[in-house]
């Protein structure tokens, strides 16, 4: 008797030990993502171990663009969204409770000039000037590929032709797409330019060096707000432990992205790779200027003010939605907490 006892004990010993994740049944948790360097943090946490280690057992899904995502919110179908931040605030004024507990990017969204376009920019005296003197040769206005109204992209765009380049909205004609209609578009030379993001900046100048960087992230928008990690409300209050944990694991992710691009690169390559591009390609991408990887929700909370402000103006937000309860940096500062 003493020795059942006794190994009783010290099965109960070694259980209370063992880490939460071993103690009990994966968490599923069904994540809704769009295929951009943004979206790394993610990834490699999936790739290092760091989600399974939190207890999570994730399933992803692809979208083309946040807004296409907030739809799966709506239906319950997802519960983590992995995109940009616009579309949530608008979510959150039709009744979603989605709160976003990380950031992953910043200033992600750049322009791009196709080479019918591009040298026009080489020669005009201001970029107004540049869409202006491509109309007056090719006799319409210059074709410029993005994201759907209401999304980061679109806005960005928007706001870098109308308040940054000043140009004249009879000389830029805006024309929504995918994300992988952008990137084939502009390459194929059906658009004369495009707002996009790594890794598609990488992808499209590494095919067409005659496809120029016009405008960088921070002077389309400083401070853009970027790709966030939000959570759906009903699964963050049923398994607060497992945002804990998943928050912690995105901070990891987030340092080695920045410290060790190398080792991150072999993950992201395996989501968004799809055979057309390989891990050289990808760590560039990385590295880019146009991959600057945050994970303090904090961070970004005065900038999506002033995207929101923005967007009302241009009339794809009918009013600003408050940004109380759509930030809880909670999760957050326990991660980083000594």
């Amino acid at each position: 008797m003493r020795l059942l006892i006794s190994a009783l004990a010290l099965l109960a010993g070694l259980v209370t030990t063992l880490p939460a994740s071993a103690q009990q049944a994966p968490i599923p948790v069904r994540i809704g993502v769009i295929p951009i360097i943004g979206a790394a943090p993610i990834f490699v946490a999936r790739g290092e171990g760091w989600l399974k280690e939190a207890g999570l057992e994730p399933t992803f899904t692809t979208f083309e663009s946040g807004p296409n995502m907030i739809q799966a919110l709506a239906s319950g179908t997802i519960d983590i969204y992995v995109a940009g931040v616009a579309p949530l605030a608008v979510a959150r004024t039709k009744g979603i409770d989605v709160r976003v507990v990380a950031a992953t990017a910043i200033e992600e969204m750049v322009f791009v000039a196709g080479p019918k376009l591009a040298p026009y920019f080489a020669s005009a005296p201001s970029k107004a000037e540049a869409f202006k003197a491509f109309k007056a040769k090719e006799g319409r206005a210059a074709r410029l590929a993005t994201q759907p109204a209401g999304s980061v992209p679109n806005t960005t765009l928007q706001h870098w032709l109308w308040e940054v380049a000043k140009a004249d909205k009879a000389d830029a004609e805006v024309v929504p797409m995918g994300i992988d209609a952008t990137q084939q578009a502009v390459l194929a030379g059906a658009m004369d330019g495009a707002s996009i993001r790594e890794p598609a900046l990488t992808i499209v100048q590494m095919r067409n060096p005659a496809i120029k960087l016009i405008a960088t992230g921070g002077e389309m928008f400083p401070n853009q707000p970027g790709t966030v990690v939000a959570v759906y409300g009903k699964f963050a209050d049923k398994n607060p432990a497992a945002v804990d944990a998943l928050v912690k694991a995105l901070v990891k992710s987030t340092d080695l992205l920045k410290n060790d691009p190398a080792k991150a690169a072999p993950h992201v390559e395996a989501a968004l790779g799809k055979g057309i591009t390989d891990v050289a390609t990808i760590q560039k991408a990385i590295s880019s200027p146009a991959a600057k990887f945050v994970a303090d929700p904090r961070t970004i909370i005065e900038a999506t003010k002033a995207l929101q402000t923005y967007q009302v103006s241009i009339g794809t937000l009918d009013k600003e939605a408050p940004t109380d309860g759509l930030f809880d940096a909670k999760p957050y500062e326990k991660a980083v907490k000594p």
